[in-house]
């Protein structure tokens, strides 16, 4: 069995999991104490792991920070890897959205941000630059603040067009560029924002998280607030698929490391109380691209729960099978080696989780 590496971001620092057989498992941490860590990933291309995290010091602000030895040691540069130039008058508050791109763009990692920017870096995200086209893009300045505040959360680069990207930002909606950031087109047909009086309008729609499906990389999956989507033209448009599910409210999604039609979700009330739905943990899945959902709970708790999933705290890795991995605002990380089918807990009385990422090694 092929070593599989999971990175837990918490509120009060980082925890990194080793195991051999995703049974057994063995945690380090935290890195980054009292540091609430909003974004991580691991970066393989090229045959060397790097992993990078999104550290957020109460004291000393936000950072990137990055580890080419799995953890046991860090670095930081010595000025702000990402920073807003001074002419937009805009200060870093957090970074969302760790993201090396695929091999079709190698060194290349791009950061989500909030105040929601994209930025990007062409060296493993030891420095960023801010792709200015989005910046200054004229609808930018009419995207609101969700709840959580105005973060991009979600950078999708595109294994067949090293020029094509997907971003996501609560709550401005989906944005698509084709030629490698120079210009930025929204890509919400279809997606309903009942909050708004125009419920299906060009931009401003609250998106929670997107997810490209690696067997069929032309479809996304979108969780909306309040609706779950599917496209099968790169977000040109988006189809309700919610139908099936207990709620269409949530967070957590992700997708299958190789299958096609494979999807997770865990959905959690309304506005009204935003828990789990029931008071019961779990997974929903789908084999059929949203046509149909059936929830998973083998191995999970049977009493009433009220863990919630944040929006990158549901992840898979890409092993075989694959494994599925949540963790939640208990401070529990739950992990099913066999995609879904069974679960176990991994790790609890941890601070709040919130990210989650699984990668194997060698």
């Amino acid at each position: 069995m092929t070593e599989v590496l999971l990175a837990v971001g918490t509120q009060k620092g980082l925890f990194l999991g080793r195991s051999s057989d995703r049974e057994k498992w063995e945690f380090t941490g935290p890195h980054f104490a009292m540091n609430a860590v909003y974004s991580v990933a691991v970066d393989r291309r090229g045959g060397r792991v790097r992993l990078l995290a999104g550290a957020d010091s109460s004291h000393w602000g936000p950072s990137v920070w990055w580890s080419d030895d799995l953890g046991a040691t860090w670095q930081e540069p010595t000025r702000p890897a990402v920073r807003f130039p001074e002419d937009t008058g805009t200060s870093l508050e957090r970074v969302w959205q760790l993201q090396p791109a695929g091999e079709e763009a190698p060194d290349v990692v791009y950061a989500g941000t909030q105040p929601a920017a994209l930025f990007r870096s062409t060296d493993r995200g030891e420095t960023f630059e801010l792709v200015r086209a989005l910046w200054d893009h004229p609808q930018r300045t009419e995207w609101n603040a969700g709840f959580g505040g105005q973060g991009m959360h979600t950078v999708l680069t595109d294994p067949r067009d090293a020029q094509a990207v997907t971003v996501a930002v609560s709550t401005g909606g989906v944005y698509r560029t084709k030629d490698g950031g120079a210009s930025w087109s929204p890509s919400n047909t279809g997606i309903r924002a009942e909050f708004l009086p125009d419920h299906y309008p060009e931009f401003g729609q609250c998106v929670h998280k997107v997810a490209r499906d690696a067997g069929e990389p032309g479809r996304l999956y979108l969780q909306n607030h309040g609706g779950v989507y599917r496209s099968e033209d790169d977000g040109g448009s988006w189809t309700d698929v919610g139908g099936g599910l207990p709620a269409v409210f949530g967070f957590g999604l992700a997708t299958h490391p190789r299958t096609a039609g494979t999807a997770y979700l865990f959905p959690l009330n309304a506005d009204y109380s935003r828990l789990p739905v029931d008071n019961r943990c779990r997974v929903f899945r789908t084999r059929d691209a949203g046509g149909t959902w059936e929830p998973l709970s083998d191995g999970l708790p049977d009493e009433p729960h009220y863990g919630v999933v944040l929006r990158d705290a549901l992840c898979t890795d890409d092993a075989d099978p694959a494994g599925v991995y949540f963790g939640n605002r208990n401070g529990e990380v739950y992990g099913s080696a066999d995609e879904g089918d069974h679960w176990s807990l991994l790790a609890s009385h941890l601070p709040d989780v919130l990210c989650v990422r699984a990668a194997t090694l060698g």
